[in-house]
Formats: structure tokens, C-alpha cells, sequence
């Protein structure tokens, strides 16, 4: 390792930086005073109206196909959130899922690799990597069964960061994120039970839920994985354990969640049940134990003040599409605010 150890104003490269969970870890990083590199295929126009900090800039970046040994110069932490494909997609074409996003990883792992230093942090599936678990909640040292292309494209990856680790001394970090949700979720890309009803809660339109609607789900908080994540790439760690859960810790089925929508509106919601869907894990539920002693993190937001926040958000800008970031999380005092909700989901 050289400078990324001394954890003082790292520069840190995230690479789906544009996304939902890359840009709220760009910005917590950059009011750190970490130098930061938000990198995707192309910039996207919240770039233009968040007031990003001067120590953050952006980088365009094509992941399947671009010279990583010059992407990564001067670089120090490694932020690998970026995915082709979706639970609900990698199914339709595994091949091509498998080739191209596990390639791009291994691609990027090879030039750091020959570099001879640097961290990399890589965003895995705890929702779909474990498949139908035989412990709840479930720790990281669940055997990996997935039974979906993206739980395993995901979990292929997982091997191979693990696998350069092991071989070639590299801090390799991986976070098995569980079902994140918050303003400024992309739901347009079929993303996020709690924001897509939400959102179709307040439009008073029908909200579609596959199957029986008793699927259990762990939800967390874009603010509680922000600080997860943050940590999680700031903090010398022992290289035995590298692999953390990231979730609430906390199960709950899609019912529930319009039960508590139900309760803070004082209506009955318009729910249209369709037939289950066989890449649909029946119940995931992660244990945090990891990270809350390693880091001393827990989860601050519970699903209810969450469904909160988002109602409250909504309501105050219903003429605004989409909300960049989730204005709960304290990056500073200067971004614009700015909020939409689409119609496909994926949980």
C-alpha cells in the first residue's frame, strides 16, 4: 500500500460515480476533504446542477473498454460501483452479462495489479448473492448460492477480487449491499420497492407487486449506506476480513411496506398482485455484526422515518422530477435539490 494507508486526502476514483450510490459516496468523500473522481460512460446533468466542492471532478469513463493503467494514475482508493445489468435483465443474456462486467472488474484488478499499490472497494449484491439463505440474518460466511445470472456475475466477481488478493497482496474490500433506498434512486432503471410505492402512493396510481407480496426484504437507507461505504474505504482493516454486510438488519415484506404507507396516508393503497417471478429470493436478511464491530457502524434510519423522509420530500416537490441526492444526507451546505420517480421496480 502507499498513500491510501495514511487515510489524508486519498484520491479516491468511482467508477459508476453518476449512480445512486456512487454520487451520495462522492460527495461524503469530498466533504472528508478526500480528492474525488466520479467516472461513468457519460456526464450526467446533475453534474451541472449539484455545487459540487472544487475537490471532486468528473471523468469519463467506458468501463468495457478503456486503458485502466491510465484511469487509475495518481489514484489511491478504487470505488467499483458501476453494473451492467439487473436482477430482472442478466437472466435474458448471462453470457454477455458475465463477460462484460466481471471482465471490466478484472480488467481494472489487472492494472492495479502491475501498479503494485491501491484499494479497491467493490459494491456486491447481498441481496442476491447468498440465494435462498439457511441462516437469517445472514452472515458473510453464508456458502454463496445464487439463482439469478446477477447474483451470479456478482459472486464471480467476488472471486476474482479475492482471488488477487490472495495471490497478488491486493486490499480488495467488498460490500454486499442489501436493498438501499432514498431520494435520487434511479427507479427508472427498475430499482427500489420502497421509493417506487412510494412515489405511486402519493399519484394515488396502482402499485404491482409480484407475487404474494410476503417476499421478506432488508431496506437501508442511501445515508446508512453512504457512511458504510465511506468507512468502509477510509479505515485500515485487517486483510482477513474483507468481506462486509451492509443492511438494516431488519426483515420486511413488501405488505408491510404499503401497511406503513396505508398508516402515514389514512388510505387504502390500489395494490395489483402478479404472478411471482423465479429470480426473486423468498427472504433476505443480512447480519451486520461485521461492520458494527469492525467500523462501529449501525444503521441510523429505520424503514419507518425513511418512508418519512420520502413522503415528506415529495409531497413539499411534487412539480420536481428527480432528487440528485437524498437532502438527509449532511454532505454541505451547498447542492441543489432536484427529484423524479418512474414506474419499474426491482426488489
Amino acid at each position: 500500500m502507499s498513500e491510501a494507508s495514511n487515510n489524508l486526502h486519498n484520491c479516491h476514483l468511482i467508477i459508476g460515480g453518476g449512480g445512486f450510490i456512487g454520487r451520495h459516496v462522492g460527495l461524503a468523500l469530498a466533504h472528508k476533504q478526500e480528492r474525488v473522481i466520479l467516472a461513468g460512460r457519460r456526464r450526467p446533468d446533475f453534474f451541472e446542477k449539484i455545487k459540487f466542492p472544487k475537490n471532486v471532478m468528473w471523468m469519463d469513463i467506458d468501463m468495457y473498454n478503456t486503458d485502466w493503467e491510465a484511469c487509475i494514475e495518481n489514484v489511491d482508493i478504487i470505488h467499483f460501483y458501476a453494473w451492467g445489468s439487473l436482477p430482472s435483465t442478466a437472466n435474458l443474456n448471462p453470457k454477455s452479462d458475465l463477460d462484460l462486467n466481471v471482465g471490466a472488474l478484472v480488467s481494472l484488478l489487472d492494472a492495479v495489479r502491475k501498479r503494485g499499490y491501491g484499494r479497491v472497494v467493490f459494491s456486491s449484491s447481498g441481496g442476491t448473492v447468498y440465494g435462498p439463505p439457511r441462516q437469517v440474518p445472514t452472515p458473510e460466511t453464508h456458502n454463496l448460492a445464487p439463482i439469478n445470472a446477477y447474483g451470479a456475475s456478482k459472486a464471480t466477481a467476488e472471486i476474482y477480487l479475492n482471488l488477487y488478493k490472495n495471490l497478488y497482496g491486493l486490499d480488495c474490500r467488498i460490500a454486499r449491499i442489501a436493498n438501499p433506498y432514498g431520494a435520487g434512486q434511479d427507479i427508472e432503471k427498475g430499482l427500489g420497492a420502497v421509493t417506487t410505492f412510494t412515489n405511486k402512493a402519493l399519484k394515488n396510481r396502482p402499485i404491482e407487486i409480484w407475487g404474494t407480496g410476503e417476499v421478506i426484504r432488508d431496506f437501508i437507507h442511501i445515508s446508512d449506506v453512504t457512511e458504510a461505504l465511506t468507512l468502509l474505504s477510509m479505515k485500515n482493516i485487517q486483510q482477513q476480513n474483507s468481506v462486509f454486510n451492509i443492511g438494516s438488519g431488519t426483515g420486511t415484506s413488501l405488505n408491510k411496506i404499503i401497511t406503513a404507507l396505508e398508516h402515514r396516508l389514512n388510505r387504502k393503497l390500489h395494490v395489483v398482485y402478479k404472478p411471482s417471478r423465479s429470480f426473486d429470493v423468498p427472504s433476505n436478511v443480512l447480519s451486520i455484526q461485521s461492520m458494527k464491530k469492525t467500523f462501529n457502524w449501525r444503521p441510523q434510519v429505520t424503514l419507518d422515518d425513511g418512508l418519512g423522509r420520502m413522503l415528506t420530500d415529495l409531497a413539499e416537490h411534487p412539480d420536481i422530477s428527480r432528487l440528485h441526492t437524498d437532502p438527509y444526507v449532511n454532505f454541505n451546505d451547498d447542492y441543489t435539490r432536484d427529484l423524479q420517480y418512474t414506474d419499474c421496480i426491482q426488489y
